[in-house]
């Protein structure tokens, strides 16, 4: 796993006396032999290591973490060195993502005028209400830190300085009113919110009552309950970590969730660290040996240490392997599962509470009753565009306030209620990439509204109504989903405006074109047409269309475009004749949106909309013809997942009824290979008696309606 997020000690000290602090009140106490703060040899040092280090990995980007201590008593002038520092050595070779950790108490204007000119985002710790922020954020005169703390959060929400507030940081305690902590924080409009487990071991466990063996999981589930009521309108990574992994995607935080660590620690001098939380456990735990004079930063990415952080399901005790719910919960943040006699070779000392809670809210997710789309294709084209609309809708209210969000969503807005437009952005959410688009956006990856004011342009374009939209475009490339690319003379401020019926772009010097009559600056998508009149685009160029488990190719040059159009075109013809009437099959991949992909990779599905097929730009027709039934299966049930419950999360009904229905397709794929058809259905038929053997309840009406489904297909097989 590459290192990709550096948490870098500015300096070692703290205005606040915090008695929960893993730093200052735990067992590692070797903050005291540390330098104040980073000098600048040895900032100069990390930032040249991890510039190396980013170059030499190919990383398209980086993130810098500036903690402490506290790192706001650096100052705003050392502060400013320290950025301009990082971004002149690191910018250059990679994307650079700055940000800063801190309890706001120092924060003032010269600070965020700092953080201003380098776009550095700024998350702030704060425990709640007063109430609870005062039971341990004090200072060291045991005075309160609230007033200061909600001073620097109003600053930072300013119209100047909105764009930089990253979120609220919130360590629990279950003494606190749950429902309490969670009102004033949201309060205070963060974009995100984190709500964090005490450090704690076998050895030092929790506080709490002891009468109480989940009071954690019983505190966090009622601000879930609290959040889902309110309409989840702030993001909360624990919970959305949570939901996540337990309809299959990946963990959003290091404190649960098998995902690898790519998080590196540098101290004020110059010492490599593992991860912070190790200081819980005992004195000395996240040390490594290293230091960034003597060692580089792929040195450190292979101590063991490191390497024990990015094992996924091997690296847990044996314990945890056997929980039904291990793939959402991970075992917990690594330093938890510590104790004297077993090392780190232990569930969590949240186990009880990992657990409840991880059930918990797959219990509230759940909806048994039947879904529509199990049974008819259309409806499942409407629920993927039901729910892409509420994406959309998140996102309008993530970046409320935002004026070219806001812009964004207003013009959606307007289209989707206009009756000569509702049927062309009903087109463009049904675009695959569009899918992709929002989802890229709720995970941060994308964090203007560019991709998104595109499609609503190209929306607006077709229905010939006028629209003005704007936004910072990070690259060279503007692409128009379902259209092509226009090359901007340079990245920046651009301004897109549909105008009887024609699309404009303006760039930041005052510069228009007329897109389409460019030709030296326009490449449009190619489409062609099958012989049943089906339209297929073939997208070579969209920014956010490698999301497949293969590469893309780069854009084709039009001879290879023309080979790869007439490679398709034979493959579905093969297809009409071998299997007449393919289409009508419920598991058949009705392609919207064919993307070419490098030599080799075959026949494949990504990650994104119902309707994206990813095809190698030298695939066999034959192979494509055998290929596609499996593929279609997997395109169905992914779209299922994503819109209908068909178990309860994270329950062993779920693999089952995944199991059953791959193996019916490799039987389909080897139909006519006796041994191998055989041996596909053999294992059809167990994973499905299996499925019969599971508790009520686990499977919902549609699961159930799908897994009858399956035992129809199996029984045809057979017979």
């Amino acid at each position: 796993m590459k290192l990709q997020q550096l948490v870098l000690k500015i300096h070692s000290r703290c205005d606040l006396a915090c008695d929960h602090c893993y730093v200052y009140e735990h067992a590692d106490q070797s903050w005291k032999g540390r330098p104040t703060f980073i000098s600048e040899e040895t900032l100069g040092k990390v930032a040249r290591r991890f510039a190396d280090y980013a170059e030499e990995q190919k990383l398209p980007s980086v993130s810098v973490i500036l903690h402490g201590g506290e790192p706001l008593l650096v100052g705003p002038v050392r502060m400013r060195n320290i950025c301009a520092e990082l971004t002149r050595t690191i910018a250059p070779v990679t994307a650079l993502d700055l940000r800063i950790h801190t309890n706001g108490v120092q924060l003032n204007t010269r600070h965020l005028n700092v953080f201003k000119e380098f776009g550095v985002k700024v998350s702030i710790s704060l425990d709640g209400d007063r109430a609870a922020n005062d039971r341990h954020r004090r200072d060291r005169r045991r005075r309160s830190s609230y007033d200061r703390v909600l001073r620097a959060i109003s600053l930072l929400r300013t119209p100047e300085y909105r764009h930089l507030y990253s979120g609220l940081l919130c360590t629990v305690d279950v003494a606190n009113d749950p429902v309490a902590v969670h009102d004033a924080l949201v309060s205070l409009h963060p974009p995100r919110i984190d709500y964090l487990l005490p450090h704690s071991t076998w050895d030092s466990p929790p506080p709490g009552p002891v009468d109480s063996p989940t009071a954690y999981a019983d505190w966090l589930l009622k601000i879930f309950d609290r959040w889902d009521q309110q309409g989840r309108t702030v993001s909360v990574r624990t919970f959305e970590s949570v939901l996540s992994t337990l309809r299959g995607g990946p963990s959003l935080t290091e404190a649960m969730g098998l995902a690898p660590s790519d998080l590196a620690v540098v101290e004020t001098d110059g010492s490599f660290e593992q991860a912070d939380s190790l200081k819980t456990a005992y004195d000395g735990a996240p040390a490594t040996g290293y230091d960034v004079f003597q060692h580089r930063f792929a040195e450190f990415a292979r101590h063991p240490g490191v390497r024990a952080r990015q094992l996924g399901l091997a690296g847990v005790s044996a314990t945890c392997r056997r929980c039904p719910v291990i793939e959402s919960c991970g075992g917990g943040l690594y330093a938890h599962r510590y104790s004297s006699g077993r090392g780190f070779d232990n569930p969590s000392v949240f186990c009880s509470d990992l657990r409840a809670f991880v059930d918990g809210v797959a219990e509230r997710i759940t909806d048994h009753a039947l879904s529509p789309a199990v049974g008819d294709r259309e409806e499942l084209w409407f629920a993927q565009g039901e729910l892409n609309r509420r994406l959309l809708s998140r996102l309008a209210y993530r970046y409320a306030g935002e004026p070219d969000w806001d812009e964004m969503w207003r013009a959606f807005v307007y289209l989707d209620g206009a009756a000569v437009a509702t049927r062309h952005v009903d087109e463009i959410i049904a675009h695959p990439y569009f899918h992709t688009t929002l989802k890229q956006c709720l995970h941060d990856r994308v964090t203007t509204p560019g991709p998104l004011a595109a499609a609503v342009a190209v929306a607006a374009l077709r229905a010939q109504v006028d629209v003005k939209l704007n936004w910072d475009h990070a690259t060279p490339d503007l692409h128009l989903p379902t259209l092509g690319t226009f090359t901007l003379p340079e990245p920046g401020r651009v301004e897109v405006a549909v105008t009887a019926g024609r699309l404009h772009v303006r760039t930041k010097d005052g510069t228009e074109y007329a897109t389409e009559a460019d030709t030296t600056r326009w490449r449009p998508l190619h489409r062609m047409t099958l012989a049943d009149g089906t339209a297929l685009l073939l997208d070579d160029a969209d920014p956010l269309r490698d999301c497949y488990p293969a590469r893309v190719t780069p854009p084709l040059d039009p001879g290879a475009l023309a080979a790869f159009t007439e490679r398709l075109g034979a493959a579905y013809e093969l297809l009409d004749e071998r299997e007449p009437g393919w289409r009508a099959d419920v598991n058949a991949l009705l392609a919207t949106t064919v993307t070419p992909l490098a030599a080799g990779a075959g026949v494949r599905l990504g990650a994104h909309g119902l309707g994206a097929l990813g095809v190698a730009v030298d695939f066999a027709p034959e192979e494509f013809v055998r290929e596609l039934p499996r593929t279609g299966r997997l395109a169905r049930l992914t779209a299922l997942r994503e819109t209908a419950d068909l178990n309860v999360p994270g329950s062993g009904a779920g693999r089952l009824l995944d199991q059953a229905s791959r193996e019916l397709g490799d039987a389909t794929y080897w139909k006519g290979h006796g041994d191998a058809h055989a041996a596909a259905l053999g294992r059809a038929g167990r994973a499905l008696k299996q499925l019969a053997a599971r508790p009520d309840g686990e499977l919902t009406e549609t699961g159930a309606a799908l897994a009858e489904e399956l035992r129809t297909e199996w029984a045809g097989h057979r017979a």
